[in-house]
């Protein structure tokens, strides 16, 4: 058979349930009067900034959003619960090798600024790496018309010692950004399969071979619809994807690490720019706009190439990511038959 799914089928369960129901609770407004759980934003005495602090109302930047810290509380309570469940890793030290090794190569350190930052590419990574740049001097500002290094002079969790890599995961603020697991995959497969040469001959042609009949022996791999690339990654196992597919769970082990903020790419520009007040970046330090000319992969966009898909694929797509949409409270697609014609 296939590989084996990432929960006992009982559990995953339990969880779409879970967090089907704090969605629900959400729309409701019944979490409305919670006292939110305590954000901890860092300043530069140690460990101090854990001491608990009341709402942090600079991320209600837009006083438009009353539902934004509901939503914060209930990624928080998501968290807790998903990853009290047994068997859940409560430490990095409690990971299997491999899964160290993928999680402290996406965590990227600021020692001046006492934060680490665990990157998922197609989640604004690349504008994030930019500030981590112009923080630690190496460059002037985060113009993003310039091309990206993603591995030069940047300090990475494991470039560091164990004892080096404990201290920082205790002391400092910790952080990474979320998005829609299946739009994170649109977004992935259009940029990757459509753009670039490299992902073409390395990925696509090996998935035309594989998944489209009469291929011929040497497919150039530029065009691998929506669909056949879905099935790759039925097959793929979850822990050795490229990490631009491969599941924020196993990319920023968000049981093992316990962050101190999730930040949403809906919401990107205001949750970052909090971020970067809570380290106490220089003023003139803001996070890139988005680009004009920049086209996302939508809900919109995204609902078309799912109701595209064959339910059955997406069924056996979806277990792969059951945690990222469990964990970080994002409702699972729907693809009725109603939802898809209307």
């Amino acid at each position: 058979g296939g590989p084996p799914l990432l929960l006992p089928s009982m559990l995953m369960f339990a969880v779409i349930v879970a967090s089907s129901g704090l969605l629900l609770m959400i729309e409701r407004g019944i979490l409305a009067e919670m006292k939110p759980l305590p954000l901890h934003p860092p300043n530069r005495e140690g460990a101090a900034w854990r001491r608990a602090l009341p709402r942090p109302g600079g991320l209600s930047l837009e006083a438009g959003d009353p539902d934004l810290q509901v939503r914060q509380d209930v990624r928080n309570r998501t968290l807790r619960a998903v990853c009290g469940q047994p068997g859940m890793p409560r430490d990095p030290w409690d990971l299997p090798v491999g899964q160290r090794r993928t999680l402290l190569r996406h965590i990227l350190v600021s020692d001046r600024y006492r934060f680490l930052y665990c990157y998922v590419p197609k989640v604004a990574c690349s504008n994030w790496k930019r500030v981590l740049k112009v923080l630690a001097g190496v460059l002037d500002n985060v113009d993003v018309r310039l091309k990206m290094d993603h591995r030069n002079d940047l300090v990475f969790l494991a470039d560091l010692r164990p004892e080096e890599i404990r201290y920082r995961l205790q002391h400092y603020f910790k952080f990474l950004f979320v998005r829609d697991p299946l739009e994170r995959l649109l977004s992935a497969y259009r940029n990757k399969f459509g753009e670039i040469r490299e992902y073409q001959q390395r990925y696509g042609a090996e998935i035309v071979r594989r998944y489209r009949a009469g291929a011929g022996p040497s497919p150039a791999g530029d065009d691998v619809t929506f669909p056949e690339f879905l099935r790759y990654l039925v097959d793929e196992d979850p822990e050795r994807m490229n990490e631009h597919w491969m599941p924020v769970y196993h990319l920023c082990q968000p049981c093992a690490v316990h962050y101190d903020f999730v930040g949403s790419y809906e919401r990107l520009e205001a949750d970052a720019n909090q971020v970067l007040e809570w380290v106490q970046a220089p003023p003139h330090v803001r996070f890139p706009a988005r680009q004009a000319w920049y086209r996302p992969a939508s809900p919109e966009s995204l609902h078309y190439h799912l109701c595209s898909a064959p339910r059955a694929l997406l069924q056996d797509v979806l277990p792969k990511y059951i945690l990222d949409f469990s964990l970080f409270a994002y409702p699972l697609p729907n693809v009725t038959r109603e939802a898809c014609h209307q």
